[in-house]
């Protein structure tokens, strides 16, 4: 499975938004995580068209997340960036070439089509199992309780003060 980078851009994103007052300026997030400012636009962008974020307009705008943290899960995330589609998509290729298997014998999916369904499901109960809430509680295990209160006084000192 390969996900775009947006994906873990976006999920960072939503982890520090949970530190935050106030909203956040795209700018500042991607110097927070050292990324493109334009890129970084376009997932949270693709945040707020999914309703995981909200983007607020003004001198002190930015984006804020739209729920509770424990209510937005990393399957949420990943279909607002990358879409909602599975990641295999299969094309009947035993239907194909010399000794293709006629259509009205395919009554059912192949043995490859039925394990990659059941792999997708499987990945995607995975990360529905995963709330931004519970990532947020690696991070305080990983780095310490004061990791996120810390990025939270650099990104609200900052949106504050009008500086990027």
């Amino acid at each position: 499975m390969k996900l775009s980078g947006g994906v873990e851009w976006a999920l960072h994103c939503c982890v520090v938004l949970t530190a935050a007052t106030e909203p956040v300026p795209a700018a500042r997030l991607a110097r927070l995580h050292d990324v493109s400012p334009s890129y970084l636009a376009k997932q949270m962008q693709a945040l707020s068209r999914a309703g995981l974020v909200t983007s607020v307009q003004g001198k002190t705008g930015g984006y804020a997340l739209t729920r509770a943290a424990s209510e937005i899960t990393v399957l949420d995330v990943v279909q607002a960036v990358d879409g909602p589609g599975p990641a295999f998509v299969c094309t009947e290729i035993r239907q194909r070439g010399p000794l293709g298997t006629p259509p009205q014998d395919c009554t059912k999916p192949c043995a490859v089509a039925r394990v990659m369904a059941a792999a997708d499901t499987a990945w995607r109960a995975s990360l529905q199992g995963v709330s931004i809430a519970d990532l947020v509680g690696s991070v305080e295990r990983d780095s310490g309780p004061g990791a996120l209160p810390s990025i939270g006084v650099w990104l609200n000192q900052s949106n504050a003060s009008g500086g990027t």
